[in-house]
């Protein structure tokens, strides 16, 4: 841990403003001491994920508690947003550090131009010295294309940036085996595999009530960046300098798998589907087996309604999701290319129909 160069560290809202709303200036600060230290000596680059711009919007909107309506969410972001970002500016400004805001969905994520320029952006910043601080956009996401909380666009973030640390800082120094404000639950030090959580019970969101994540997010963010080959940490924002001076702290989170296809990471854990595509058995196997494009002649059905280039899922005559790809044609075109060779499409309809439903590289298959 202490050897990690490049560092994402992700923040939530509890542990950034008021219960009641409103940023906590000194919270800020105390955050920001501990990020310009760590990267005062060049040695380490960091990304922040921050939370908090629904909280700190609601305060000057005269809203006592986080609404739960999106429209009011998006305006309490909307004047949010702004404020947390001159926060962060006035502060790392005192180490002169430059702060680079970056907002994303994951509708952002899952597309192949989308993904690359945010790769290049951030990659960009920290070439310049600058220190990307990233959030959900969530004045403009919409519940179809919300990554739902910033535990797991953290995760996401991590792996996009090529991390060899993910660090997220929660009110709680840990995971523990039990309910941490019962005596007789302790600590899980270190994970290793799903089944050294096995007999953990996961609690939800805070009592705050100013955020959306809970522990059971920060475990599933936490394993999606261990699958990747990102070791985690799991503490307090209090100990924050000592999760990213790799002393003893909070939960670690082993690597559990190597890295994959960034944007296939996006596309399996981010992306919402907008329908589906039946497929025959053959289909299936070569989907799964052969890892080969989708072809129209193996696609019994099609449910939903979608555009070129949305998430679909790929089920099995059993209604079993198998995959996940981006659609290269419209819900409605697919109806007349069920079952027939593309070379026959080409010649009925044209040459623009001579290619993959899904691509194999725009796939990802599921439980894999």
């Amino acid at each position: 841990m202490a050897q990690a160069h490049r560092i994402v560290v992700k923040v939530g809202s509890s542990s950034l403003t008021t219960a009641s709303g409103g940023l906590d200036a000194d919270r800020v600060d105390a955050l920001v001491d501990v990020l310009a230290k760590v990267r005062s000596g060049g040695e380490k680059e960091i990304v922040l994920v921050s939370s908090g711009a629904i909280a700190a919007g609601l305060a000057p909107l005269g809203l006592r508690r986080r609404p739960r309506d999106l429209a009011r969410q998006q305006a309490a972001a909307s004047v949010g947003q702004g404020l947390l970002m001159a926060r962060y500016t006035a502060s790392f400004a005192r180490y002169g550090v430059r702060a680079g805001q970056v907002l994303l969905t994951s509708d952002d994520m899952a597309r192949r131009a989308h993904h690359r320029n945010a790769s290049r952006t951030l990659d960009q910043l920290l070439t310049m010295g600058a220190l990307p601080i990233v959030n959900e956009n969530d004045t403009v996401a919409t519940d179809e294309i919300r990554f739902g909380d910033n535990d797991r666009l953290a995760a996401l973030v991590a792996h996009l940036v090529r991390a060899d640390l993910l660090v997220l800082l929660s009110d709680v120094d840990g995971l523990y085996d039990g309910d941490p404000s019962k005596p007789g639950t302790s600590r899980v030090a270190e994970v290793r595999g799903p089944e050294d959580i096995a007999h953990v019970k996961i609690g939800s969101a805070g009592k705050a009530g100013v955020g959306t994540g809970g522990m059971a997010t920060k475990v599933e963010a936490a394993s999606i960046a261990a699958a990747a080959g990102i070791p985690v940490v799991l503490t307090s924002t209090v100990h924050a300098a000592d999760a990213l001076a790799g002393r003893d702290t909070g939960t670690l989170f082993h690597r559990t798998g190597r890295r994959s296809a960034d944007r296939l990471l996006w596309l399996q854990h981010a992306s919402t589907p907008q329908g589906a595509l039946i497929l025959d058995d053959g289909a299936v196997h070569a989907v799964t087996a052969g890892r080969k494009s989708l072809l129209p002649a193996g696609i019994k059905d099609v449910e939903g309604e979608f555009s070129a280039g949305d998430p679909v899922e790929l089920k099995d005559t059993e209604g079993r999701a198998v995959a996940r790809g981006l659609v290269n044609f419209d819900a409605k075109e697919i109806p007349q290319l069920l079952g027939r060779s593309t070379r026959e499409l080409a010649k009925e309809l044209g040459p623009a129909y001579e290619r993959e439903v899904v691509h194999r590289d725009d796939l990802v298959l599921l439980g894999h």
